[in-house]
């Protein structure tokens, strides 16, 4: 769910069993052209164009439910995951990642502390609205899960320290993290009006907190994550 460019599809795809075959949804059509290119010939993956909380699915013909922060953005995540968990076998099991708070994630808690005194505050957004922080309360995880039906969950941390921007050198990974911060997120948001040298001191002050958090090609930040399973009821 969410596949993107179809990594993590395209790596189910190598453990599932003889006659297993994994399907990537996802609604955005550049990004599922993308996975189909990638796909190799004669991979057990198919592809499709489609909005996984209210597609025609094959009910009870799946075996796993996987997404790769895929799952925060609908916006009625009770009703998404019933529908989904109707495409699970019984028995079947849904495991998903998703983020944890945004000051606990260095890829958001970075450059919006480097903005501070520079762009004007702005109201703090509806921690339940779609977004990727929106599974970060994992009460509210577990009561979503519960609602749609699914049993026997799990929701356990998981920190790593993860690439955030690459390139050939360490400039050009500060670089691509800052311009990655730029085209997504609350900091796009926060900065879409803002007068053109307001932009460029917020560019420096988040290039500088990256700077000091590059490896050899990349940047190397703190990621905190839930990392979530439930089972659709056997009967």
């Amino acid at each position: 769910v969410g596949c993107g460019a179809g990594a993590s599809s395209l790596a189910l795809a190598a453990c599932v069993g003889p006659g297993g075959q994994v399907l990537g949804v996802d609604i955005s059509e550049p990004l599922i052209g993308r996975a189909r290119a990638l796909a190799p010939q004669d991979t057990p993956v198919l592809f499709r164009l489609a909005d996984a909380s209210s597609a025609e699915l094959p009910e009870g013909a799946f075996d796993i439910l996987f997404s790769r922060f895929g799952v925060m953005f609908f916006g009625d995540p009770t009703g998404a995951f019933a529908h989904m968990r109707r495409a699970l076998k019984p028995g079947g099991r849904v495991a998903f990642v998703c983020w944890r708070g945004a000051a606990e994630n260095d890829w958001m808690r970075l450059p919006m502390g480097a903005i501070k005194g520079i762009v004007p505050p702005t109201a703090p957004p509806d921690p339940e609205a779609p977004g990727p922080f929106s599974f970060g309360d994992p009460g509210r995880v577990a009561r979503i899960l519960t609602a749609a039906g699914f049993t026997d969950f799990a929701i356990a941390p998981f920190d790593a320290s993860v690439p955030f921007g690459e390139g050939a050198t360490r400039d050009a990974a500060i670089d691509d993290a800052v311009k990655m911060t730029f085209e997504v997120g609350p900091l796009s948001r926060a900065l879409a009006d803002q007068p053109d040298d307001i932009r460029a001191r917020a560019s420096a002050a988040v290039r500088a907190a990256f700077a000091g958090r590059p490896d050899e090609r990349s940047v190397m930040i703190d990621s905190a994550t839930w990392i979530v399973t439930a089972r659709n009821p056997a009967s």
